[in-house]
């Protein structure tokens, strides 16, 4: 075997892992989380999580953080997180009993984080507006804002300048696993979500990927965005 199938032999094993894999998910909100909450989002005694934990971070796929004396765990790198998405996305393909349980987590599909930006129904439902009202132009892995969506998100109240020393994608399409259709992703991606936390049109389900739709958000964020009425059985 060649050297970079090894690698990728090694990269698929580790993911590949039940217990390892739940707490990759579970980190694909882009939270940092302890290892006792890890272990119990994998149903594993904290002492196994340890060394699961362990095996990710060498492999770069997790980074620890310390904030006193409890340490967090997270995603390293956006990379992680589209490396997550795109393997969840061919559960659309796999073979039934590899498949997602048919109206497991409905929450879930409806609107979640993808690392940090808005994916399921609601984010490909302001991606697709964004490019029929020439906002973004998606062609192949690449996105672009048009000279219209910068007066639009500005007008939003966006800041569209990543920090200086950033070396990530303005904006870019993300196949959403869920939906099978294109999100928007990068920095972009991103300050809308943030956004939507700011004004408090979305809210976190405590311990889930899964985000809540308030009541204001359930008002405002098709005004703002240009989308079709949201589903009433979707509001927090």
């Amino acid at each position: 075997m060649t050297q970079i199938g090894l690698q990728i032999a090694g990269i698929a094993s580790l993911m590949g892992d039940p217990s390892r894999a739940k707490m990759l998910s579970t980190l694909l909100d882009g939270r940092a989380l302890t290892a006792l909450e890890l272990s119990l989002a994998a149903s594993v005694t904290p002492q196994t999580a340890s060394s699961h934990l362990a095996k990710l971070q060498r492999a770069n796929l997790l980074t620890l953080e310390r904030r006193g004396r409890r340490r967090y765990y997270r995603l390293a790198s956006v990379q992680v997180a589209r490396t997550l998405e795109s393997v969840m996305s061919l559960t659309a393909s796999a073979p039934p009993y590899l498949q997602p349980t048919p109206g497991l987590d409905q929450q879930m599909k409806a609107v979640r984080l993808c690392y940090d930006h808005l994916a399921g129904e609601l984010g490909v439902a302001i991606t697709e507006s964004l490019v029929a009202n020439g906002h973004i132009l998606f062609e192949d892995e690449v996105g672009e804002v048009t000279e219209g969506g910068q007066q639009f998100f500005t007008e939003l109240g966006l800041n569209l300048t990543p920090p200086a020393k950033s070396r990530r994608a303005l904006c870019r399409p993300c196949l959403d696993w869920s939906e099978r259709r294109l999100h928007v992703a990068g920095y972009l991606g991103a300050q809308i979500a943030q956004l939507c936390f700011e004004r408090q049109w979305l809210a976190r389900s405590r311990g889930l990927r899964s985000l809540k739709i308030t009541a204001s958000g359930y008002r405002l964020l098709p005004r703002s965005f240009g989308i079709e009425p949201l589903r009433t059985q979707l509001i927090d």
